[in-house]
């Protein structure tokens, strides 16, 4: 064990998160700030959130803290609510048991659960990365490093603890956080560690749908969204979340509107704008929603019922690798659907389509497109100039702008006899 003195008392860190320690000491019990957030002080960054490690069970967490409540049934934790901030606190964990009747294991060695409480030094070998296996005892002011995390992070080296296949296969999640501390901290991955993932993608199939939309939030929303899309795709990992998009035969333009989606979010983000997971998954799934809307028009659909039935469509196939919610599954049909109307701009449908809910998001999204290389005859120019100019400008904008053909085409449509 390496263990050396550091005040970090200079650091933001949390008061509530100082409290949860100090009082699980006072009852007895063992306790440390520990994982990303020790990390990251570390890097004189400020953590999102503070987790606690300690030899106290959950149920004893409960019964100190009247302002906690237990969660998770694969790991369970306790979560200590001060307000708006929660501060998770997790038992040490021992080393996972096949034979232990409190550890469940997958066929292909996913850990379904990871309940077995263990030492110190067991919760140290059992985590994930080198990294975040750092633990900070506030009241001592001294980091202890079991694992050799101080020195990775000086060498700016992501490092699986223990053998990378068999931690891959235990959890096939920690592929996806390797991609995301890659792209969040700039650090290298192991060679040893990234030798497997190329080869292992496959094993997120088991993962459960819902997990995989929490981890590509923290993928996709969290800043570094554009460096994540890159190492997804180093590591072939892109094609096990998205796979219709992935083999979508126009490759260049879907990952170039993927990109640059990417790149918007992060950009708000930085400037702390709002952003939702609607408009990532509308970039993410928009050649896939257009691919089938074609196939379905080709088949004798109307625009309208192929619009309908592709949506539906894509989405089904999604939802077998990634949950998408409706609370962001309907306004990404909001912003595709959009898209066809935004052409239709003449007489009073532009004054109706701005105040549309979701006009702000589709003009985005067109924006984007065109960026990516759609030809859309300067469809993005026209509503930015539409916005910008006055209401005398704006009336004789669209007078001039083309009227459509949708409906002309999808009368034609229905007057045609059945015989076909």
């Amino acid at each position: 064990m390496t263990e050396i003195s550091s005040d970090l008392s200079d650091h933001p860190i949390s008061i509530n998160a100082l409290k949860v320690v100090r009082r699980l000491i006072e009852s007895g019990f063992q306790a440390f700030l520990v994982g990303g957030c020790v990390r990251d002080l570390l890097l004189d960054a400020t953590p999102k959130d503070f987790d606690v490690a300690t030899d106290a069970h959950p149920e004893d967490v409960r019964d100190i803290f009247r302002n906690s409540r237990l969660v998770g049934r694969r790991f369970r934790i306790a979560h200590v609510r001060f307000g708006r901030e929660i501060i998770e606190v997790a038992t040490f964990r021992a080393a996972n048991d096949a034979a232990d009747n409190d550890s469940q294991v997958s066929d292909g060695g996913m850990l379904l659960s990871d309940n077995n409480y263990g030492t110190f030094r067991e919760d140290a070998e059992r985590r994930d990365f080198t990294i975040n296996a750092l633990y900070y005892d506030p009241e001592h002011k001294i980091i202890h490093d079991e694992v050799g995390g101080l020195t990775d992070l000086e060498n700016r080296q992501i490092r699986l603890i223990g053998d990378p296949e068999s931690r891959f296969r235990e959890d096939p999640v920690r592929m996806l956080r390797a991609v995301r501390f890659k792209a969040k901290l700039g650090f290298s991955v192991a060679p040893e560690t990234e030798k497997p993932m190329r080869r292992l993608g496959f094993l997120l199939q088991d993962v459960p749908a819902a997990r995989l939309f929490e981890e590509v939030l923290k993928l996709t929303m969290t800043g570094y969204g554009e460096r994540a899309l890159e190492h997804l795709r180093e590591y072939d990992l892109f094609g096990w979340l998205f796979p219709q998009s992935n083999r979508d035969p126009d490759h260049h333009q879907t990952f170039e509107l993927i990109r640059l989606a990417l790149a918007s979010t992060d950009t708000r983000i930085q400037e702390d704008k709002p952003v939702t997971p609607a408009f990532i998954f509308a970039a993410l799934l928009w050649h896939p929603f257009t691919n089938e809307r074609q196939r379905l028009i080709d088949e004798g659909a109307t625009v309208s019922d192929a619009s309908f039935e592709a949506a539906n469509n894509v989405i089904a196939q999604q939802l077998l690798f990634t949950s998408i919610p409706r609370r962001f599954s309907g306004p990404m049909r909001d912003i595709w659907f959009l898209q066809y109307r935004l052409p239709n701009r003449a007489g009073k449908k532009a004054e109706t389509l701005m105040a549309h809910k979701r006009f702000r998001a589709a003009y985005d999204f067109l924006i984007l497109r065109e960026e990516s290389g759609e030809r859309l005859d300067n469809l993005g120019k026209w509503w930015t100039e539409y916005q910008e100019a006055n209401n005398d400008q704006r009336q004789t904008m669209t007078t001039a702008a083309p009227k459509s053909k949708t409906r002309k085409r999808n009368r034609r449509k229905r007057r045609r006899p059945d015989s076909q």
